[in-house]
């Protein structure tokens, strides 16, 4: 008895393991023969085997079973690897009784009961998100990349395993160590144990494979992919990625000539690429990041696929990290179909890039506004739920399905669909609201064109409108004029300090008949303009502080004269500093307050 199993890992996950049960009666079940053949060439570690059961429980540890991204079984289809698993067969969790509790179990539930001596051969296929761990964790940006693999060398099974062997093949014929047991042999890049026979039940001995890998360790931390249907021909595909090299950590200094003048030397295991596998008429296709458009990227294709080579702004390096976005759009026709009345679009789930590991991935399907009844249908488990996305020319929004798993691996590139009503009308919505909307447009412009807005010259409120602005105008004049006297002040007062300085008289009281002239002016100003506002009624609110501001202003004016004609008389009939100071300090308050008082007023009548 036999059954042919494929088994497809990830990096960093340090043991991998699968049990099989056939029987109810375990001591009825002896496995013939197991081989087992690991590939560990690239970043997919596939393990291959053959053992015909009737009924199958397949068994993992509870560390490795949270990094099971998928979990598949198929009718076997011939010789050699699996070439389809459209036709799975049932697997589900199970918890039976009597089994060790560190181990998760999977029933795996065949087409038909098997009698004795009946045998029925299927293939399994388990993929998990981290298979390989770097070691050592941190190199240079010269050393090589060196990764782990550890598994067993005997099949962990609870049955009697008469023969089985394993092979190991690895990507370098370069190997740092592995476990030596009996019957090991190497031949180039791979490594071979077995045959054993007559294995026990249980039985386990570990072995660790330390060898070179230079492969990229490619891990999206995160894909949100946003599906955009528009019924006017064309679905539109934005995908956004936070990208990091998984694999051992860059340590030191980057040297970028280095790089570009030995890059198998001197950044043999960097991330210089990446390849997106796109449908066939693919079009408007962009790949930008945060800077803007990233034009080192290449586009070619045919009539069966388009492939995008994109490379980043700079080579990935051990932890490294970068972000983009990619975008294209594909015909409506060749994604979206009609079924019973009902539309569906078939489009892939996971990312169009191979060999590249997604932590976690959202999948946003944008339906037209006015779809309903949606549903969704997926060949594995997702975690399901709607928003609504309000876009040009929306009403209520456009309902969003919104998909989400962790994990995700090459293997979940199939087709789902999302299934929705829409009625025909309701295509007409936004082309009904343009032309609305430029009618609306076109009658507003006529109705301003034919009708007058102007206010009439004789209503009220023109002319109350028109006494306000002329009050207003004599408002700013009298503040004008009262900083003109407020500068003649200051002009006084560098008089007085220039006669203390070189004690010229005369040139003091030249200075003081100027400013006399100037203020008798300024004053007859202020006279014809507080005339008008005493005469209009649109100045009724604002006219007490203009006076109040006209009366201050003419008070400050008497007590700076007064302090001037002392300072001047004191310093003709040669009278004592301090007697002088005495004279004019009293004068000097009373000013500085006047001052202060009227430059607030001017303040206040500014804001009214």
């Amino acid at each position: 008895m036999g059954v042919r199993r494929k088994m497809a890992l990830r990096f960093d996950l340090i043991i991998f393991t699968i049990l099989l049960f056939a029987s109810p009666v375990l001591s009825d079940l002896i496995l013939s023969k197991v081989d087992r053949r690991i590939d560990l060439t690239s970043q997919i570690v596939e393990n291959e085997g053959s053992e015909p059961v009737s009924e199958v429980l397949l068994a993992f540890p509870d560390l490795q079973v949270k990094d099971l991204a998928l979990l598949k079984a198929s009718p076997h289809e011939g010789k050699g690897k699996v070439k389809s698993l459209s036709a799975s067969l049932p697997v589900e969790n199970v918890k039976p009784n009597g089994m060790p509790a560190a181990l998760t179990f999977y029933a795996v539930k065949l087409p038909k009961a098997l009698g004795k001596g009946d045998s029925y051969t299927f293939d399994v296929l388990a993929v998990f998100a981290h298979a390989l761990r770097p070691f050592p964790e941190k190199i240079t940006q010269a050393d090589i990349q060196l990764v782990v693999f550890q598994e067993s060398a005997f099949y962990l099974t609870p049955y009697v395993v008469k023969v089985q062997s394993l092979s190991v093949k690895l990507p370098e014929s370069r190997i740092e160590s592995y476990t030596k047991l009996e019957n090991t042999k190497i031949h180039g890049s791979e490594i071979k144990y077995g045959p054993y026979e007559n294995l026990p039940s249980f039985s386990y001995s570990p072995i660790v494979v330390h060898f070179e890998s230079n492969q990229p360790f490619a891990v999206a931390q995160e894909v949100v992919r946003e599906i955009e249907i528009s019924h006017w021909g064309n679905v539109q595909v934005t995908e956004h990625y936070k990208l990091v090299h998984g694999g051992a950590q860059n340590k030191g200094e980057f040297s970028r000539l280095d790089y570009q003048a030995r890059p198998t030397i001197r950044g043999a295991s960097a991330f210089k690429y990446l390849i997106a596998k796109m449908p066939p008429r693919v079009h408007s296709v962009y790949y930008r990041d945060e800077i803007g458009n990233i034009s080192t990227s290449n586009l070619w294709g045919d009539s069966k696929k388009t492939e995008l080579l994109i490379e980043p702004r700079y080579p990935l390096f051990g932890g490294w990290r970068t972000a983009f976005t990619i975008g294209y759009g594909l015909p409506l026709k060749d994604f979206l179909f009609e079924l019973e009345g009902n539309r569906f679009l078939n489009i892939t789930f996971g990312s169009p890039m191979n060999e590249l590991v997604i932590d976690n991935l959202i999948v946003k399907v944008v339906l037209p506004e006015g779809s309903g009844d949606i549903s969704v249908s997926a060949p594995f488990p997702v975690n399901q739920w709607e928003e609504t996305k309000l876009s040009h020319l929306d009403l209520t929004g456009r309902p969003v399905v919104v998909l989400q798993k962790t994990n995700v691996v090459p293997e979940h590139n199939q087709f789902f669909q999302v299934y929705y009503k829409f009625s025909k009308l309701s295509m007409l919505r936004e082309p009904f609201m343009l032309i609305f909307g430029f009618f609306s447009l076109f009658v507003a412009g006529i109705v301003y064109m034919h009708v007058d807005m102007s206010i009439s010259k004789s209503s009220a409120a023109y002319l109350a409108r028109l006494q306000w602005d002329e009050v207003q105008a004599a408002i700013q004049q009298v503040e004008n004029v009262i900083n003109r006297c407020l500068t003649t002040h200051d002009k006084l007062e560098a008089s007085l300090r220039d006669l203390s300085r070189t004690g010229d008289v005369q040139a003091c009281k030249a200075a003081r008949k100027a400013a006399d002239g100037l203020l008798k002016e300024l004053s007859k100003e202020l006279k014809l303009v507080l005339s008008f506002l005493q005469s209009s009624s649109a100045a009724s609110q604002i006219l007490p502080k203009v006076e109040e501001l006209v009366a201050k202003e003419k008070d400050l004016q008497e007590k700076v004269m007064a302090k001037h004609s002392t300072v001047v008389d004191c310093y003709e009939k040669k009278t004592g500093i301090r007697d002088s100071e005495n004279r004019v300090a009293a004068q000097q308050q009373k000013i500085t307050a006047l001052r202060q008082e009227v430059e607030n007023l001017l303040e206040l009548i500014d804001e009214i």
